[in-house]
């Protein structure tokens, strides 16, 4: 069965830098799109970054688009989340996401300081 275990989050200052990463199993990985998702208190759930199954092409959210990259290695199958310049509105819970499958991990909170 597809699993999804997000890790990575934590506390940091407003201009710090954290990377998320995402263990994937149970379908196979390099056929499949991959995202980031997120969810900060009271709001809805938006997408963050998606990129193809090879890896050659991504999108953004304009939130976070020049600060957030999102990357694969088909090899290990994984997905990251390199986030920079991090600011309190930053703040939610993350979360990896398949495209095409619907399952959602435990993700991992990110909770940035001002």
């Amino acid at each position: 069965q597809v699993e999804l275990v997000e890790s990575g989050g934590g506390l940091v200052q407003s201009g710090g830098s954290l990377r998320l990463s995402c263990a994937a199993s149970g379908f196979t990985f390099k056929s499949f799109a991959m995202s980031w998702y997120r969810q900060a208190p009271g709001k809805e759930r938006e997408l963050v970054a998606l990129i193809t199954n090879t890896g050659g092409s991504t999108n953004y959210a304009d939130s976070v688009k020049g600060r957030f990259t999102i990357s694969r290695d088909n090899a290990r199958n994984t997905v990251d989340l390199q986030m920079n310049s991090l600011k309190p509105e930053d703040t939610a819970v993350y979360y990896c996401r398949v495209i095409g499958i619907r399952y959602w991990g435990q993700g991992t909170q990110v909770t940035v300081s001002s």
